[in-house]
């Protein structure tokens, strides 16, 4: 499959995760979430392992790469969206959090050598731009600190585990084994900093969490999974953009299976010109 039609896959399972997590928050806090989505990737990833772990092209380099991402990326990533979306609103936090592609477009030129043609440039920017239409309101413009810094490291943080893991791909060709080795990594450090910090949340948690945060863990480690094989055949300029569309599509499932999304002027603007970037950047 094309890379852009797995990027693509990966933003609806993304987007379909953020749906999942919503009614997963109503039951427990963001860290106990985290931990349950990672444990249940990191369970469902070794019982496959067995079937689809490829090491014939075994490289020790591209296993440490896979291994220092999966120390930020999934679990820091999720973690600073999760408290970001607390702090902030899920407004803001998806308003910075589309800059993602920019930083992961930088790193590639920067340290993978990539060329930018005029259509990768355009329909990135495009795309970004759609991002920021369909999540910005006006009320949440406002400055707030600190706090601010979370999504924004979160985005480049992304970035830079998405410009990494092409790296590790490039020297071991198996995207499993870099998503098996950085959910092993992301499940031990989340594991070790909630007993490390002692953390008092498991007061609020309620067990019908476990359900919809361990649907979570499947959708985001297959968003992820297809992620990999995308960027392990295709450029980062061209895959980051496309997978970061995953708003697009938890508006169009809300919109669809909820009908708790409101389409206004704004986000439909936004969702015609993300079709535009897509197109100008695939054609292109």
């Amino acid at each position: 499959m094309p890379a852009p039609a797995l990027a693509l896959l990966a933003a609806a399972c993304f987007g379909a995760a953020l749906i999942v997590t919503h009614f997963g928050l109503r039951f427990a806090p963001s860290y106990t979430g985290a931990r349950i989505s990672l444990s249940t990737t990191f369970v469902l990833w070794w019982t496959l392992a067995p079937l689809l772990l490829d090491v014939s092209h075994w490289h020790a380099g591209a296993a440490a790469i896979f291994a220092t991402v999966g120390l930020f990326y999934p679990a820091a990533v999720t973690v600073l969206t999760y408290e970001s979306n607390r702090l902030l609103g899920p407004t803001l936090t998806g308003t910075i959090s589309s800059t993602a592609p920019l930083f992961a477009t930088a790193l590639a030129v920067f340290v993978l050598g990539e060329h930018l043609t005029p259509a990768i440039v355009a329909g990135g920017l495009t795309i970004v731009a759609a991002l920021v239409l369909m999540s910005w309101q006006r009320s949440a413009g406002a400055a707030r600190g600190w706090r601010l810094l979370l999504p924004l490291s979160g985005a480049a943080l992304r970035g830079l585990a998405q410009t990494l893991s092409k790296v590790g791909l490039v020297l071991w060709p198996s995207p499993f084994a870099a998503s098996l080795i950085g959910y092993t990594v992301s499940g031990a450090a989340i594991w070790t900093a909630g007993l490390a910090l002692g953390e008092g949340e498991p007061r609020r948690f309620r067990r019908a969490a476990i359900p919809w945060f361990m649907a979570a863990g499947v959708l985001n480690g297959t968003a992820v999974l297809l992620l990999y094989h995308a960027l392990h055949t295709g450029r980062v300029a061209v895959v980051a953009p496309l997978a970061a569309l995953y708003p697009l599509f938890t508006m169009l499932f809300s919109a669809l299976f909820l009908k708790s999304e409101v389409l206004t002027r704004r986000t439909v603007c936004g969702a015609v010109l993300a079709v535009v970037g897509v197109f100008v950047l695939v054609a292109g």
